[in-house]
């Protein structure tokens, strides 16, 4: 018989193990989890700057966990419209004496870019409670100014010829999936309507008009082959989590979610023409491996979604279909929260909107009420694993950073 997670690890009797009794924490996470999912309601624009959403971020973890705020001693924090100030301003700005800090600029591979640095920091010893930030504001003209200064390869090779902004790009990158792969709209139009139904019953998602496929594909053009539902909508908001030793999450009372394997991957496949594949496609066996489980055995899966092609780019990436095979995979699941394989179970950015860098931490802070069973929206039944990916720093024709993790309930 073939070797497969659920018979490769077994207990020392011998018998196989459950699904659960095998998802055990690598051992670089064993005790680390996360908890107190926070979102700060969106807005479509907003006249606060990016520090009072950080803000009120914090202080509903402060609130929310039930902690004095001298009880948080780190701080990680991703956003984009945070300057001039860096992140350690926050500390005088919000009150807070941590003896740990890092900020992490990598948009949507931010989110777990953060809980894989916040952990280490906890095993270490560096911190015992580490607050975990990201979102900021958005204003009309806003998104002109990051686009313009977002890289030299925006100042110098793409803004100067009126392409400024991230439509031109996707549209490339999904020009160039479409014909290796044969994927139509329809397949893209699937994934989007999907998330829109799982949007519907979440309070904070700025889109809850309900979406067919008709509709889908009879949407204006914004850069062909994307219409206007293929293309996130900026806004401003926030989201939080904490991370801590599992054993203080339990003295605090606190329900969390194990992080049981985690991995990130910079520049993965520069030789690609045009991005085609996502760099943690290298550490995809790793991270099932160190899960102990396999893809199909999570439960749900949170995927970074900017515009659709990067979350079919991820299931291929992370081993739910093969290189090519994410149009098919499509078709044949129901990505509704009661579907065949639940899928950012909140409406995703598509539906909820990009709320700053806290689009790269939507995912992760809605896996963590999936299994925690404190979902806001629709909740997966018998959730007891899920997969979040990360996808971020758009170069032109391709992404720089990629990260996924595996989540399990305590």
């Amino acid at each position: 018989m073939a070797c497969t997670p659920r018979h490769c690890y077994a207990s020392r009797t011998g018998a196989p193990l459950s699904r659960l009794e095998q998802l055990v924490p690598h051992p670089d996470y064993r005790d680390i989890v996360l908890t107190t999912p926070v979102s700060v309601p969106y807005e479509r624009h907003s006249q606060r700057p990016a520090h009072w959403w950080l803000g009120r971020a914090l202080r509903d973890l402060i609130v929310g966990a039930g902690l004095d705020k001298g009880a948080i001693d780190g701080l990680a924090a991703a956003s984009f419209s945070l300057a001039p100030d860096p992140v350690v301003a926050l500390t005088r700005q919000f009150g807070l004496q941590t003896r740990w800090l890092e900020s992490v600029p990598l948009g949507g591979a931010s989110g777990i870019v953060m809980l894989r640095r916040a952990a280490r920091a906890v095993e270490a010893g560096d911190a015992t409670i580490i607050a975990c930030i990201a979102g900021g504001t958005h204003r009309p003209g806003l998104l002109r100014e990051v686009v313009r200064d977002f890289s030299t390869a925006s100042q110098d090779a793409v803004y100067p010829y009126a392409s400024g902004g991230p439509n031109g790009n996707f549209a490339l990158i999904t020009d160039h999936y479409m014909r290796r792969t044969g994927a139509q709209r329809s397949d893209f139009g699937k994934l989007c309507v999907a998330q829109r139904d799982n949007a519907l019953r979440f309070p904070h998602a700025l889109m809850k008009t309900p979406l067919d496929l008709a509709a889908y594909l009879a949407a204006p053009s914004v850069a062909p082959p994307l219409g206007l539902y293929d293309c996130v909508m900026p806004c401003a908001g926030a989201e939080a989590f904490l991370v801590m030793h599992a054993d203080t999450a339990r003295a605090a009372g606190l329900p969390a979610a194990h992080l049981v394997a985690a991995f990130e991957r910079h520049n993965g496949f520069p030789d690609d023409p045009v991005q085609d594949r996502l760099g943690i496609a290298h550490d995809a066996e790793a991270l099932w491996a160190a899960a102990g489980v396999a893809p199909a055995d999570v439960d749900f899966v949170q995927t970074y979604d900017d515009y659709p092609v990067i979350s079919m780019l991820q299931f291929e990436a992370l081993g739910l279909c093969g290189r090519g095979e994410a149009p098919e995979f499509v078709r044949h699941h129901d990505l509704r929260i009661g579907g065949s394989l639940p899928h950012n179970t909140s409406g995703g950015q598509l539906s909820v909107g990009q709320a700053d860098a806290g689009g790269g931490s939507l995912g992760l802070v809605e896996a963590i009420r999936q299994l925690t069973f404190s979902a806001l929206g629709g909740q997966v039944r018998g959730a007891r694993a899920g997969l979040v990916s990360g996808f971020g720093m758009i170069a032109y024709d391709r992404g720089l950073s990629t990260a996924a993790a595996v989540l399990a309930s305590t």
